[in-house]
């Protein structure tokens, strides 16, 4: 007799085991069924020695052949290990029926491999364009890609020729060996190829290519990764919006580790930024107002309301002297009325006193030097006197390091923003983008993002005394009641990325949950930043 069947039965809901044991001579079949909570462990074990043992002693009774010994010993060597086997899947589901099916509930593998645990597909050279934000959101994006597609990235170039013309290299910016090891569970980052591939980039020309902007993991699955196969070294010669807004959580969520934890700026930057927020904060509660009103951004955009003609005139000329801004003609009243031009310093004080923004409260410009000067911030500054910059709350000594450098400066102004009390852009460019999500990220902290088109058509109402002071100001505040930093849900338009809610303005795959945040909801009424 062997063994033939182990039979795990389900009847009626109830679990039970079924041993089969068939006489190869003469077809008889015997078998054990029980129900598996009744069986103990005694009684366990007291079937399987008797089932051994029958086994031997009908083999005894069996005539001998020639090598019937060693068919014996190799059927009673299966016999073993199947009822061993079954011994231990018996003894699992007892324990199983013991301390829940949730005890042994199977868990996928995370989704991470272990560190370095992958096949190098290549190398990724980038080189990051634009100012300080757009170039902070596209080593994001690059990070992600090479984590995605088991690259290993170079760190990125920094763009030097833009309109501020800042050579700083990545190392100046952010601390670039903390960035590398932060990250080194994820993804290999290095910063130069290695001399075999430097060499190749040398003899033959470095195959470069712009990646389709607000492109899906698709498109660099199937399109992109074929050239490193190909080429094994590619650089990208843009790295802004080089991802969509809406992507697998795994992709968003490395986003969020690059931006939120390895991003960290310099010591020196990091020192100095803490250095002015000691100082406002010992002061009290302060405002950081991101004032947009700077020469490249109105000749850009073309907006000049309150310019004299002498100033349309220089702003003009500007804009037809950098060849890459491409939109030369502009009506600047139209486009003021579409809400499409950074606030001026007089719309800025008006929205200020609508919202209710208590009168003394300090006031941190976070911005370049301002067109027009302090002839321009007067009407701001009679209603707010305390505003302030990092130029007249730092002795000179403390700026000198980075005073050339207009990224290293616009880092400090980052680190003022993402801890201030309240922050106000005036318009909706990277850094206003990419503070809120940070912001968002701290714990939702208050941020009022500004309706500009509704806000002008308020503002000019109210200027022309259709509206009364009262009726603008509830106008205001009632037209952003949602648009203060508060948790909200990132809109999607499938097929147009551009009119979507930006990925890193509200990254709400990697918010804290909205339980926590209910003392930062009034934390400005409270601290009396309001009158």
């Amino acid at each position: 007799m062997g063994m033939e069947d182990l039979k795990h039965d389900v009847e009626e809901g109830k679990a039970f085991v079924r041993i089969e044991m068939k006489d190869k001579r003469c077809g008889k079949v015997e078998y054990f069924k029980s129900s598996i909570g009744d069986i103990s462990p005694e009684k366990l074990k007291n079937l399987v020695t008797g089932l051994v043992r029958l086994d031997k002693l009908k083999s005894m009774m069996i005539p001998k052949s020639p090598g019937f010994e060693q068919v014996k010993l190799l059927t009673l060597g299966i016999t073993a290990m199947m009822l061993f086997l079954w011994v231990f899947a018996l003894q699992l589901a007892l324990l199983g029926q013991t301390i829940g099916p949730k005890a042994f509930k199977l868990e996928p593998p995370p989704y991470f491999p272990s560190p370095r645990v992958y096949k190098n597909e290549g190398y990724l050279m980038a080189s990051s364009n634009g100012g300080l934000n757009q170039m902070r959101a596209g080593i994001c994006d690059m990070v992600a890609i090479a984590r995605f597609l088991n690259l290993t990235l170079v760190v990125p170039d920094l763009d030097k020729t833009s309109f501020w013309h800042d050579s700083s290299q990545f190392k100046d910016i952010w601390d670039v060996d903390y960035f590398i090891k932060s990250l080194s569970d994820e993804v290999r980052i290095i910063k130069q190829l290695p001399p075999r591939l430097r060499k190749k980039v040398q003899r033959y020309a470095l195959y470069s290519m712009p990646p389709v902007s607000w492109s899906n993991m698709s498109y660099y699955y199937n399109t992109v990764l074929p050239r490193f196969q190909k080429y094994e070294v590619v650089r990208f010669t843009k790295t802004d919006t080089r991802l969509g807004n809406n992507l697998p959580v795994e992709v968003q969520k490395m986003r969020c580790t690059v931006n939120y934890k390895a991003l960290r700026f310099t010591p020196a930057i990091e020192e100095v930024g803490k250095k002015i927020i000691r100082i406002l904060r010992d002061k009290g509660p302060f405002l950081v107002l991101h004032l947009r009103y700077e020469m490249d951004m109105l000749s850009f955009s073309g907006c000049t309301e309150g310019c004299n003609e002498t100033e349309v005139e220089e702003l003009t000329r500007m804009r037809y002297a950098i060849p890459w801004w491409k939109e030369k003609e502009i009506d600047p009243k139209s486009k003021r009325e579409a809400g499409l031009c950074p606030l001026t310093p007089e719309e800025t004080a008006i929205a200020l006193r609508a919202f209710g923004i208590n009168p003394n409260i300090q006031i941190y410009i976070a911005a370049g030097d301002i067109y027009g000067g302090e002839r321009r911030l007067a009407s701001l500054r009679a209603f707010y006197p305390n505003l302030v910059k990092k130029e007249t709350l730092l002795p000179p000594s403390d700026l000198k390091p980075f005073q050339n450098y207009s990224n290293q400066m616009a880092a400090l102004d980052y680190l003022v923003s993402i801890d201030s009390d309240i922050f106000l852009p005036t318009y909706g460019g990277n850094m206003a983008k990419l503070v809120e999500g940070h912001r968002r990220f701290l714990g939702y902290k208050r941020t009022i993002s500004l309706d500009r088109l509704v806000l002008i058509s308020l503002i000019d109402q109210y200027k022309n005394g259709t509206l009364s002071w009262s009726e603008f100001s509830q106008s205001v505040k009632a037209a952003h009641a949602n648009r203060m930093g508060n948790p909200s849900q990132r809109l999607q338009f499938p097929g147009k990325p551009k009119q979507e809610d930006y990925f890193y303005t509200n990254p709400q795959e990697c918010l804290p949950p909205l339980a926590v945040t209910t003392n930062d909801r009034n934390n400005v009424e409270d601290r009396g930043q309001l009158s």
